[in-house]
């Protein structure tokens, strides 16, 4: 019995597609498991269909990276507040690692692509960028908040405080992934770990 023919779709319409059984095979088997034929077979279509959206597994590959890229980019400036205001306490924090985890429950899928794939130097350098985006921001947005703390030394301390930031939101992004904790509830639990270490500044 011969393949179900699919549904004729232009490319516009079919590139999404495309996209997404893309990542399923990179986040389930491995980026180096994506090739036209996989992506082909998984959507039940034949390869000329495939190369009609994209026009070589270099260029299908990029654009998922860019489409991923661009979802934890959005998610993660979203739950960014423009400035830290410490005269809340810890509610802010509280909130801050929420929201992030609400993003991530979001996106699961773009995060384990990321996480799946950092041997890949292409996938291992774009998540750095990406990180790097974000821990700058966070120092900018940091200081006004710390600064109204007179901590010595500040802009000493400042990148390092970020990156702690930045290093806790890491740890519980792969818990999540991992445990699938309900977001509200691993928020406030990497917030408390983080509360406790800026009483000690």
């Amino acid at each position: 019995m011969g393949r179900t023919r699919a549904a004729h779709l232009g490319p516009d319409r079919r590139r999404p597609q495309v996209l997404d059984a893309a990542l399923e095979l990179a986040v389930e088997h491995g980026i180096r498991a994506v090739s036209m034929e996989a992506v082909a077979q998984h959507l039940g279509v034949t390869k000329p269909v495939v190369y009609a959206c994209f026009g070589s597994r270099w260029e299908l590959l990029s654009a998922l990276l860019t489409r991923e890229e661009e979802r934890l980019a959005s998610g993660l400036l979203s739950v960014l507040p423009t400035v830290m205001d410490f005269s809340q306490g810890e509610k802010i924090i509280v909130d801050g690692y929420q929201a992030l985890m609400s993003v991530v429950a979001q996106h699961s899928r773009s995060w384990q692509l990321i996480f799946a794939s950092q041997a890949e130097p292409e996938v291992a350098e774009r998540y750095q960028r990406l990180r790097q985006d974000v821990l700058e921001r966070i120092i900018s947005r940091l200081r006004p908040g710390l600064l109204a703390w007179q901590i010595d030394d500040l802009e000493r301390k400042l990148p390092i405080i970020a990156e702690i930031f930045v290093a806790i939101g890491d740890a519980a992004v792969r818990s999540m992934l991992r445990a699938q904790w309900p977001a509200q509830e691993l928020g406030a639990f990497v917030a408390r770990i983080l509360i406790a270490g800026l009483r000690q500044i």
